[in-house]
């Protein structure tokens, strides 16, 4: 098995807040990401899918293809949006990066073919903060 990766770029705005709460229960967890005036960050995404060699050309994949796929289906989604008001596949969820990689997982795995495994995702929020996923 081969593992090769893709890397993307997005900017987006959000803020961290549970309805449920009061504003100060929500600065009390969420800091200053509970901003009501909202906050952004410029992601990094890694993709990686996983499969063998094509013995006629040597790719797992063709990346430019990936990079179309990963473009539709979750960059033009999420850049230069704000994830709490613009982003359909996170309303009704706290806007965490946690969140967030499971709603690009959910966006991207049905866009590959059958025979590409998304293996995982890779997605810093700051240079010093990401999470990873390898689906459910």
């Amino acid at each position: 098995m081969v593992y090769i990766t893709r890397i993307e770029h997005f900017n987006s705005a959000h803020k961290l807040f549970n309805p449920l709460w009061t504003k100060e229960e929500n600065e009390a967890i969420f800091g200053k990401c509970a901003n009501e005036n909202w906050h952004g960050h410029n992601f990094e995404l890694h993709v990686t899918i996983a499969g063998e060699p094509n013995p006629d050309n040597g790719f797992v994949y063709d990346v430019k293809k990936l990079s179309i796929i990963i473009k539709e289906f979750v960059i033009d989604v999420l850049d230069h949006k704000n994830l709490n008001l613009d982003v359909a596949f996170m309303q009704g969820k706290l806007c965490s990066i946690e969140n967030l990689i499971i709603g690009i997982w959910n966006q991207l795995s049905p866009e590959l073919p059958s025979d590409i495994k998304l293996h995982s995702l890779k997605l810093y929020e700051t240079p010093r903060i990401y999470v990873e996923y390898f689906g459910s």
